[in-house]
């Protein structure tokens, strides 16, 4: 993906985690964050893999 969207998908889980933080909600926002960033992590190895 490129930049733009990795940027409005961290900005938006983080602002989910600001709102539900009042709620004790913030892990769920939290834990979308790490499995996003896992991903994009997995995918990112996966390519420098292939290119070696």
């Amino acid at each position: 993906m490129k930049k733009p969207v990795h940027i409005l998908v961290i900005i938006i889980l983080l602002l989910l985690t600001i709102f539900l933080y009042n709620k004790q909600l913030a892990s769920i926002p939290l834990l979308l964050i790490s499995f996003y960033l896992f991903t994009v992590v997995g995918s990112k190895i996966s390519l420098f893999k292939k290119n070696k």
